[in-house]
């Protein structure tokens, strides 16, 4: 099953759909990125838990950087687009002068992009970290 092709597919549905579906997606994203803010904590307990006096100090370093990345940068990022997203429905949904239903939906399909783009990512990042702890 090609995964991509049924990404699109989906895409260009929802892309199609009403205003209250794009919605309705966009508090599930929001929802997504609060369950990845708790597995980051999750991770971060489990490094600190893990680490013994063998484990290089410099491994664990630089692994608790990058939990601290993802959580400060990319969730907070993402989740203030998001709701800076829903804030802009909102406003179409008043009749707001100056914004259209396709700047939305433009700006959906960005989002949903990147969405796509850092659960791909966060996956990648999760199977690393249970990879290291493996180690330990």
């Amino acid at each position: 099953m090609d995964t991509t092709a049924n990404k699109n597919l989906k895409a260009q549905f929802l892309l199609g759909a009403g205003l209250d579906v794009l919605h309705f997606e966009t508090k599930e994203w929001l929802e997504t990125i609060a369950f990845w803010k708790d597995e980051v904590r999750f991770f971060d307990n489990l490094l600190k838990k893990k680490v013994s006096a063998e484990t290089s100090k410099q491994e664990y370093a630089e692994m608790l950087k990058n939990l601290d990345k993802i959580h400060k940068d990319l969730f907070n990022d993402f989740e203030d687009d998001i709701m800076s997203h829903e804030r802009m429905l909102s406003k179409l949904e008043q009749g707001e002068k100056g914004l259209s239903d396709g700047q939305y939906r433009d700006k959906h399909h960005h989002l949903l992009g990147r969405m796509n783009t850092f659960k791909s990512n966060f996956n990648q990042f999760k199977k690393i970290v249970f990879d290291y702890v493996k180690t330990i």
